[in-house]
């Protein structure tokens, strides 16, 4: 594996990992919305949804 491939593949990594934390912290912070895991899942599911086809071409 290049040193490219294996920069962008523990970039994505950690995209996959921070965003979803983000996001369901916002979610823990603000009482009015859904519940927290469920809106990181939910975060998760989307960014697995846009940049697996991606990947796969």
């Amino acid at each position: 594996m290049s040193t490219l491939a294996l920069l962008v593949a523990v970039l994505l990594g950690l995209a996959f990992v921070l965003v979803p934390g983000a996001v369901a912290y916002l979610a823990y912070r603000h009482p009015n919305a859904r519940g927290p895991m469920a809106v990181g899942i939910a975060a998760l599911a989307a960014m697995a949804a846009i940049i697996v086809p991606i990947a796969l071409r």
